[in-house]
């Protein structure tokens, strides 16, 4: 039986943009344009916030957390 503590506790979230008011949340918790959030998830063709901050951080775009 595996235990990891990284795996079982830890939450994924998912960045919904499919509505205006999703995309409008994400934005403004984020602290960034629409045009930069949906760049981010085309680029990385993936929809976890994880993988977004670490776009973001890579291109070295400002973000909020």
């Amino acid at each position: 039986m595996n235990n990891s503590p990284s795996t079982t506790n830890q939450k994924t979230e998912i960045v919904s943009i499919s509505e205006e008011k999703d995309l409008i949340y994400w934005t403004i918790r984020l602290g960034i344009t629409t045009e930069v959030l949906k760049s981010a998830i085309r680029a990385t063709r993936c929809v976890t916030l994880n993988d977004i901050f670490v776009y973001l951080d890579k291109k070295d775009i400002k973000h909020f957390a």
